[in-house]
């Protein structure tokens, strides 16, 4: 595909996200099931739950413009899901696994931020209102699902992992 103009833009960019999101929906389950912390299993399934709503968003949007919908990777996407998988293959303690399965997740959740917000702008550019509206409301999802994670790191998991780490060390002493 030729990118001459913005609209041209919008739609890579639809399709790029549309690619990522379909890779995610395919990688959360993978996440899920190794985390260890039942609110973190609960928080990375509920995000997959938000994700396959995400890709309806994006193929409503993509099918109103006429575009068809194909199997395009997302590069950086199959990074960020490359690096969750490598932490997993380190089989890291329960503690440092979640703790590092939100920073994958939060990473993925930037990511996404990224993107959505870029089109929700070129969409409110070239006049398409309803699209800005549904992309806003993919956006705000990401923001709250970063938020989540964010509470669960600070309130208890990071902190747990440490405090983990730390009663070790004094018994090896």
């Amino acid at each position: 595909m030729e990118l001459q103009t913005l609209r041209d833009l919008y739609v890579a960019e639809l399709k790029d996200l549309y690619g990522a999101e379909r890779q995610l929906i395919k990688a959360l389950p993978r996440m899920a099931d190794n985390a260890t912390n039942s609110d973190l299993k609960e928080a990375l399934n509920m995000h997959l739950e938000q994700t396959k709503e995400h890709a309806l968003r994006l193929e409503s949007i993509l099918q109103s413009l006429d575009v068809t919908l194909d199997g395009k990777r997302c590069a950086g996407m199959a990074g960020l899901i490359e690096e969750a998988d490598e932490l997993l293959q380190q089989q890291p303690s329960e503690g440092v696994l979640d703790a590092g399965l939100i920073a994958k997740a939060q990473r993925i959740e930037h990511y996404e931020m990224a993107g959505y917000g870029t089109v929700r702008s070129y969409a409110l550019v070239l006049g398409e209102d309803d699209h800005a509206a549904i992309l806003q409301q993919t956006l705000d999802d990401a923001v709250r699902t970063d938020k989540v994670l964010t509470l669960l790191a600070e309130s208890s998991i990071n902190a747990d992992t440490s405090l983990g780490q730390a009663a070790r060390d004094a018994a090896a002493d």
